[in-house]
């Protein structure tokens, strides 16, 4: 059982907020608690704010507590930007970009979010010792 959740145009560049949302991915919601509550960086106060909605949508719908969700998804996308200007010399202008963002969160239960079955190797040709380029096996055995 999956639940979701997204705030938006949050007033911190998409840039910062990776930096706190890479902190918590993959952990349980019991896990990130700490790391986002004693963060210095600005934009954990948002992400754990977005991580709590997420469990409280998880607990009305599917009737889940916190120790038994994931953070299976969490991104942060860039949202508008607001252009400003600041004065320089000469009469010139220099711009300034105030950059918003929108974070979803995609939680898992810890039943659904167990580990992904391994990849199975792809078999590869390779061509004998004295073959000649290009040429694989089975063409070395018919001549």
């Amino acid at each position: 059982m999956q639940t979701q959740a997204t705030a938006k145009y949050i007033r911190i560049a998409p840039r910062k907020v990776r930096l706190v949302v890479d902190m918590v991915r993959g952990l349980t919601v019991a896990q990130a608690e700490p790391i986002l509550q004693f963060s210095k960086k600005s934009a954990a106060e948002p992400v754990w704010k977005l991580i709590k909605s997420a469990a409280a949508n998880a607990k009305q719908q599917y009737n889940l507590e916190y120790d038994q969700l994931k953070i299976a998804q969490i991104y942060a996308d860039e949202g508008f930007v607001m252009k400003r200007f600041k004065a320089r010399a000469f009469g010139r202008a220099g711009g300034i970009m105030k950059r918003t963002s929108h974070i979803s969160v995609v939680l898992a239960s810890l039943e659904q979010a167990a580990p992904a079955q391994a990849k199975k190797a792809k078999a590869v040709k390779t061509p004998k010792a004295g073959a000649k380029k290009g040429e694989t096996v089975e063409a070395k055995k018919n001549d």
